[in-house]
């Protein structure tokens, strides 16, 4: 059964929905102050689920190689790679910020082989470019996109500017937003590879406890499996050196941090969409993304992950009014193909 290619695409679902709650959300209240609170309600959500399976509302059993591998991974995948992430959507819109997240499956693939030594057989490295060409091509148009905010105005269009090169559109992009969208994606691969560094340490810190990963955790609520619990803790300890690499940035580079919070938090539109982005992010999705990669190779996990673009297409023509191109269906079915690679 591929039990990690299955659970990889389910996180593809889960960051689509992500993308669409952080753009509405980012772009009115900000990158920081959207992440500090972010993280501040996923470790309220990861304690409560804690408390549950592990009977204690921390991440129980990790030990210090595990900390320090998931604080080094929080510090690439949240601080740095969410950081540029949010600050790319509120620059160049979600759905062509999603292009260059595209960028995580290469990195994760050569981190994984520097790091972990993985190797993955042809046709997964076939599926892998097969997929990519595809995402690229379902995002990718000859016309200069509108979801950074600017307003296109079809009746003053000059006739030559239908004749620009696909590639025109990105050439006109804020060369800015082409550095924190880029910066996200290759921050998210490096951090996925560190990360299963940190759950290896992890389930080896829990085998010298005396337990299994099929164990349940003493004085736990519910009787969920340690392997199933693990991923969550992980994605504390992540969550908790974002949260604090957060804070520190807002209260560095914003004097007004107070007002700051305190506007965003009087925002009901924005609170209830970053609470959505925050369920389906740093909760489930990147808790499911990890617990991917024990199942998978980090190239192959990635590679799924990297749907989200071609998944965002359908939904963001329906709640952002954006036009959806016979390319970008295209795109969609080439990146279906490449998918299927990874089945045979």
């Amino acid at each position: 059964m591929l039990i990690g290619e299955t659970i990889a695409l389910f996180v593809a679902v889960s960051w689509t929905a992500t993308a669409l709650f952080a753009e509405v959300a980012s772009k009115r209240m900000g990158s920081l102050p959207l992440n500090t609170i972010r993280m501040t309600m996923s470790l309220l959500l990861l304690a409560a689920t804690l408390w549950l399976t592990m009977g204690v509302p921390w991440p129980r059993y990790a030990d210090g190689g595990t900390w320090g591998w998931l604080a080094l991974s929080g510090v690439v995948g949240y601080v740095i790679g969410d950081y540029c992430l949010m600050q790319g959507y509120i620059l160049i819109g979600s759905r062509i910020g999603q292009l260059f997240m595209t960028l995580s499956a290469p990195t994760a693939a050569i981190t994984g082989y520097l790091l972990l030594g993985e190797q993955m057989h042809w046709l997964a490295i076939l599926g892998m470019v097969v997929t990519l060409s595809g995402i690229a091509m379902s995002i990718l148009s000859g016309e200069r996109r509108v979801e950074n905010g600017e307003q296109a105005n079809a009746a003053t269009t000059s006739p030559l500017s239908a004749l620009r090169s696909p590639l025109s559109a990105h050439l006109s992009l804020p060369p800015r937003g082409i550095f924190f969208a880029s910066m996200a994606g290759i921050c998210q691969g490096f951090g996925l590879v560190l990360s299963k560094i940190g759950l290896e340490r992890y389930d080896a810190a829990i085998a010298a406890a005396g337990l299994s990963g099929d164990a349940v955790a003493e004085g736990a609520a519910v009787s969920l499996p340690l392997f199933l619990s693990v991923p969550f803790a992980a994605t504390m300890i992540r969550a908790s050196i974002g949260l604090v690499g957060f804070f520190v940035l807002l209260a560095v580079f914003n004097r007004d941090w107070k007002e700051r919070l305190s506007h965003a938090v009087h925002d009901r539109k924005a609170m209830w969409c970053l609470l959505g982005a925050t369920v389906f992010g740093p909760f489930i999705g990147v808790s499911a993304s990890l617990l991917a990669t024990q199942y998978t190779s980090t190239g192959i996990a990635q590679t799924l992950f990297a749907l989200t673009p071609v998944l965002i297409i359908a939904p963001a023509a329906l709640l952002f009014h954006q036009r959806v191109t016979l390319r970008e269906v295209v795109g969609a079915v080439v990146s279906v193909v490449g998918v299927c690679l990874f089945f045979i």
